[in-house]
């Protein structure tokens, strides 16, 4: 069926109120998409407003700019379409080819057609105005501002000195600069083009290999010291961007600080994210304001470990995700403290390290599924990947009988300077607590506890935050135990349910534990023989952050 026809046939659709049959045409319209049709699609999707149909073509011209500029169907335009393609920072090809296309079309509709046939007989010196003020005239160069755009008399003398003036007078990061669009690719990759300019063993960073890494290969890096340029990567080509990805070496528990600059002219730099304050580790997820970039630097300002800054890979990505800012800091919504998002436990004591942050609220017994620490000693403490915006936080305590329990919470950005958001150390407290704070900064959480009515031990199941409105606060108990029931009975059910549901391998069949929470003696603790040595082998793990920064699991001290 012939374009035309199809223009018709949606003209009537529109007129007569036919949704489900514009929405037709809008897709077979999407699958035939072309460079000779494109434009005359374009038009109508602009007419009719028809928003998908228009995205798609917006897509299509982008990945096609240069031959759409070069094609005839290009001069058949009308005024709003041609400036609704032009004004968009996405149409990447250089400022002084879409001068002489506009030059093209005005010559076309103006000049070489009577007014009888021009297609912009009656439209407004403002549409043509319009139009041109899509064409950013800073990019171009003083010469071919000179010579080609002044002797069109298409642009006034006035506008040509003030595009020079804004040239000369503005930092190069303020020039409203085009850029390629792909949205959710990594452009940070060899395969378009990019390179490390900057840094030691630069050939890992872009390998995209995020798995084979250790002590002595798959990383790049710099020394930690004043005035170094850091690690330097140029794109292939100018790109808009609003997210960058960062995977900190994290084969132990150091943390690092840093921050990113970025750059199109490699001397004009804009730093885009500061974390020279914050401790990070592991995968940092950045989101900034979308700009247009063709550097992008980061500098290692501290490393908790030694004077070095170890980078494994980056990613650099036009993100459709929407994603609040306050001041550079990502304001979290969803649960932040997962595994997923490279959070982890720095210091408690449990079978298994990260059980705290595994989303596991029902495979829970007297002996395992919970993180603790001995009153009056120590403390659980969470640390997230990177610095977050944090307004509330949920956990849930071990509530397998009627006993309460009594703690406060802290948080930090450095693990030095710790600001109470809650303190509980006088009331009586069972199973899921919510908190609610003013929101700051968050890296690290500290949670104390300071009473249990059974025993000298405090135990936390989960925790997360922010606290997540859909959280089954009933799944508190479900792993409730009595008295009268065999223990091997109830571990193997454990079991077998945790290794479909948690997100992390189940840990073996487990003695009994009476120090960590000690409870009424079951009949197979009478009647199990004594077998200290494989009691021994199984004793919970006491999980901290050594000063070397190395991951430190220590056995589990009987009291």
């Amino acid at each position: 069926m012939k374009e035309e026809l199809i223009k018709d046939l949606l003209a009537l659709a529109h007129q007569y109120v036919f949704p489900e049959l514009e929405q037709a045409i809008s897709e077979y319209l999407k699958s035939i998409l072309n460079q000779v049709n494109v434009c005359l699609v374009y038009d109508v999707a602009n007419l009719y407003q028809l928003r998908s149909l228009t995205e798609a073509c917006r897509q299509f011209v982008d990945l096609q700019a240069t031959d759409i500029l070069q094609s005839e169907a290009f001069l058949l335009l009308s005024p709003g379409t041609l400036r609704d393609l032009l004004v968009r920072d996405s149409f990447c090809v250089s400022e002084v080819e879409i001068f002489r296309a506009v030059l093209r079309w005005w010559r076309h509709n103006y000049v070489e057609n009577s007014p009888s046939t021009a297609i912009l007989c009656g439209e407004t010196t403002h549409e043509l105005d319009s139009v041109l003020e899509a064409v950013r005239l800073p990019l171009i160069s003083l010469s071919e501002l000179l010579n080609e755009v002044r002797p069109s008399n298409l642009v006034s003398a006035d506008v040509i000195l003030d595009a020079l003036k804004t040239r000369t007078e503005s930092r190069d990061s303020d020039l409203p600069y085009r850029g390629q669009l792909l949205p959710e690719v990594n452009v940070a990759h060899t395969r378009f083009g990019a390179q490390v300019l900057q840094g030691e063993m630069r050939t890992a960073l872009l390998d995209g290999d995020t798995i084979n890494y250790d002590m002595e290969r798959g990383f790049t890096r710099h020394p930690i010291e004043e005035g170094n340029a850091g690690i330097v990567i140029r794109l292939g080509q100018a790109c808009i961007v609003n997210h960058i990805k960062i995977l900190l070496w994290d084969r132990d528990m150091r943390s690092y600080s840093y921050y990113v600059e970025v750059s199109m002219d490699q001397r004009d730099w804009v730093r885009v994210v500061d974390y020279s304050n914050y401790h990070c580790r592991s995968w940092q997820r950045l989101y900034i304001p979308q700009r247009v970039l063709r550097y992008i630097r980061i500098v290692g300002t501290h490393n908790t470990v030694n004077k070095v800054f170890h980078v494994v890979a980056l990613e650099a990505y036009y993100s459709l995700s929407a994603v609040k800012l306050d001041k550079e800091l990502i304001v979290a919504k969803q649960n932040v403290a997962t595994i997923q998002l490279s959070s982890c436990v720095v210091e408690g004591v449990s079978r298994t390290r990260n059980a705290l942050l595994n989303g596991d609220t029902r495979n829970y017994d007297w002996d395992s599924g919970y993180t603790c620490h001995q009153l009056g000693s120590g403390a659980i403490i969470v640390q997230l990947a990177q610095p977050y915006i944090i307004s509330s936080m949920k956990l849930l305590l071990w509530d397998c009988d009627d006993r309460s329990y009594s703690y406060y919470v802290e948080v930090s950005i450095n693990q030095r300077d710790w600001i109470s958001v809650c303190d509980r150390s006088r009331q009586p407290c069972q199973s899921w607590q919510s908190i609610s704070f003013t929101s700051l900064p968050v890296v690290f959480i500290k949670i104390v506890g300071t009473h249990n009515t059974a025993n000298d031990v405090f135990h936390c199941v989960h925790f997360e935050c922010p606290a997540q409105e859909e959280s089954n606060e009933e799944s508190g108990s479900a792993s409730r135990i009595t008295a009268d029931t065999s223990l091997n009975t109830t571990l193997n059910t454990t079991l077998n349910t945790s290794s479909n549901t948690s997100l992390i391998p189940a840990p073996p069949p487990l003695p009994p534990m009476p120090d960590l929470n000690p409870r009424p003696p079951l009949a197979a603790d009478r009647d199990s023989p004594d077998n200290g040595e494989l009691e021994e082998d199984y004793l919970p793990r006491r999980f901290t952050a050594g000063r070397e920064g190395t991951f430190l699991a220590h056995r589990f001290v009987r009291q």
